[in-house]
């Protein structure tokens, strides 16, 4: 860990006059293990404004509803192994560094029934992430997710910052120590 923190660091240090490329680049040099899969854009994308179903038929809601926030963004699905395999760690993710400067967002694309997202998300214990969904795939599509699991990280401007394909170890000392520097707190 202490190599981590040394090279976001050095990172930082380098770049430096430009804070929001200080994070990315900073955080860009921290990726070890599954988070290297995690790239980064050397420019801030657009998302899409298309709603997507807030859980528990609450309305509607869409991604400039998180700005001013890092949010990690999971597109998943009940029936996606790779899915599921990865929920409990980015609800360690949450748990760790969910608040006012970052959260996940996970959401449900495709056919999810609403009663198999609440049965599992309650066996496995990750009841702090939402359950929000896309069932026409409206939001997926103008996203570019073709394919699950899909990971998208946005700043607290609202921009596509980074984007990992398939699943990740979101527990892992990298994923954690990437977090921390772009929200800028301290990794444990």
């Amino acid at each position: 860990m202490k190599k981590l923190v040394t090279a976001a660091l050095y990172m930082a240090l380098s770049v430096g006059a430009i804070p929001a490329l200080a994070d990315t680049s900073a955080a860009e040099a921290l990726r070890e293990g599954d988070m290297k899969k995690l790239i980064f854009h050397s420019t801030p994308e657009a998302v899409s404004n298309q709603s997507f179903d807030l859980a528990d038929g609450a309305g509607q809601g869409s991604l400039a509803d998180y700005e001013g926030k890092h949010i990690l963004v999971n597109f998943w699905a009940t029936w996606c192994a790779p899915c599921r395999h990865e929920m409990p760690m980015l609800s360690e993710l949450q748990t760790e560094f969910g608040g006012d400067d970052f959260e996940v967002v996970t959401i449900a694309t495709g056919r999810n029934n609403p009663a198999a997202i609440v049965k599992f998300l309650n066996e496995i214990n990750a009841t702090n992430l939402p359950r929000h969904q896309d069932p026409k795939q409206k939001l997926a599509a103008q996203m570019g997710v073709f394919g699950l699991p899909i990971t998208v990280i946005i700043d607290p401007e609202g921009r596509e910052i980074a984007r990992l394909r398939g699943d990740a170890d979101w527990s892992s000392d990298s994923a954690k120590a990437i977090i921390a520097t772009l929200i800028g707190a301290e990794s444990s």
